[in-house]
């Protein structure tokens, strides 16, 4: 098989050494272009959310470049998501006539047997082969998600702008071309230490931002349109709230075996929103919670246009942010969107919390 995924992040780096270890060849989806979003559009229901229209113009690219099977994964609750699969590979099939096979992960929960089914079809290789390459492609997830993590640390107080950017570009291509445990460790390993060794302006105390919102347009630049990069150029620490490793073992591995994570952002939400509402909508909400427990300046919620579990919780977000006292600014986002507009409504929120930050202190000088 001649198998492509969505492209999210830099996900599809592990997903590589994944598919490839089970003895099939990958045709990488390209990175989501404004041409990748218009031909998703173009095939894609008018209700359909941002999401759903990049990812079927990815496929629609990749099957272009020879593919024949997209693996991806589907979902739980009152969310869309959990229909995309089905739905695009009906207007793949039908309305365009690929000749493609769809295979869809359902979360794990309640669904054991359909993944284990799933995944010795897909196995060609003998199993101690297929294990370790599993182990090599999650040693490679956490090598990604700490680079990425390191880059929001340090960019807001990188003395030349652009070092931290070019630093991580560097570190993905090198962990993607590792092809040891081992070696995915030693590049980590000195990747990280450049962080630390680049200048900095150490006596800067930057904003902290959190970042929430629904998982493929936080961890997806293109459809998020850069929005972490771009408050960290404005001298903004961010903690983004979802990083895929974190997402597999919570939701994936602990939620199989019914293991409530310790920092549970669903706990967190229960005095505002108890129910589950799909998506990420409830997880969006007890980020915030947290976010405001751990003294951050402000939140940006990330959504997807006409993304229901994310308009429940910026509904909710209000009075969240009035009994915590933090602020959150809500961007939906569509084919419409574009970055200027986000960049200008960023810098205002920027501004919004250092005149907030000043006040806060002048207060206390004043008080003490």
């Amino acid at each position: 098989m001649r198998i492509t995924f969505p492209h999210m992040g830099t996900s599809w780096i592990a997903f590589k050494t994944l598919v490839e270890g089970m003895g099939h060849e990958v045709v990488l989806p390209p990175p989501p272009t404004k041409r990748t979003l218009d031909l998703g559009t173009k095939y894609s229901p008018e209700f359909a959310c941002l999401p759903f229209k990049v990812l079927l113009g990815t496929y629609l690219e990749a099957l272009k470049l020879g593919a024949d099977t997209i693996i991806s994964s589907g979902g739980v609750g009152p969310c869309r998501a959990g229909y995309y699969t089905q739905l695009q590979g009906r207007i793949l099939k039908e309305q365009l006539g690929y000749d493609v096979r769809v295979i869809t992960f359902e979360p794990p929960r309640g669904h054991l047997m359909q993944t284990y089914r799933i995944i010795r079809d897909l196995v060609k290789v003998s199993f101690p082969k297929f294990a370790a390459c599993a182990w090599l492609a999650w040693q490679k997830l956490l090598a990604l998600d700490a680079l990425e993590r390191e880059s929001h640390r340090v960019r807001p107080l990188e003395l030349e702008k652009g070092t931290t950017s070019r630093i991580l570009s560097q570190g993905i291509k090198a962990i993607d071309r590792a092809d040891s445990v081992k070696e995915v460790k030693n590049v980590t390993a000195a990747f990280l230490k450049r962080f630390k060794e680049m200048p900095k302006d150490y006596d800067y105390q930057p904003l902290k931002v959190g970042v929430i919102g629904e998982i493929y347009v936080v961890l997806e630049p293109f459809v998020n349109l850069d929005v972490v990069e771009t408050l960290g150029h404005m001298g903004v620490y961010v903690n983004r709230s979802i990083f895929l490793t974190n997402w597999v073992t919570e939701n994936t591995l602990l939620d199989t075996f019914r293991v409530e994570a310790e920092r549970s952002a669903k706990k967190a939400a229960g005095p505002y929103l108890p129910e589950l509402v799909g998506g990420h909508g409830q997880t969006s909400i007890g980020e915030t919670v947290l976010y405001a427990k751990r003294g951050f300046d402000g939140v940006v919620q990330l959504a997807p246009f006409t993304c229901i579990p994310e308009i429940v919780a910026k509904s909710i977000m209000p009075r969240v942010s009035k009994e915590l006292d933090i602020p959150v600014l809500t961007l939906m986002l569509d084919e419409q969107t574009g970055k200027a507009g986000i960049a200008t409504r960023l810098e205002a929120f920027v501004d919004l919390l250092r005149m907030r930050r000043n006040r806060m202190a002048r207060t206390r000088g004043e008080t003490a």
